[in-house]
């Protein structure tokens, strides 16, 4: 007697699957333009403390991709998020 074999699908479907969307935007400054196609751009961030409720300004640094080259240090640019680049290229340059 042949033994019949069922599975159960409980993966859900990618329309339902919840991911991280890839739409930050964010601004900031360039502090660092001397590489091709890529600018260093500092972001700053004003954010409260959560145990000692002081504010505190918090900046990073992030590598943006700038296809023309037209980015210039000092410009305050917006950039958005979009797929790796490269390693630490995750970030293109939307507007000046």
């Amino acid at each position: 007697m042949a033994t019949k074999k069922t599975t159960t699908n409980k993966a859900t479907p990618k329309s339902e699957a919840k991911a991280a969307p890839r739409n930050t935007t964010l601004d900031g400054v360039v502090v660092k333009a001397s590489m091709q196609k890529t600018v260093v751009v500092k972001v700053t961030r004003f954010v409260k403390h959560p145990k000692y409720q002081k504010y505190q300004t918090l900046t990073k640094k992030y590598k943006v991709h700038d296809e023309n080259g037209s980015a210039k240090v000092g410009d305050k640019v917006q950039i958005v998020e979009t797929k790796p680049i490269s390693k630490d290229k995750h970030f293109t340059l939307l507007a000046k």
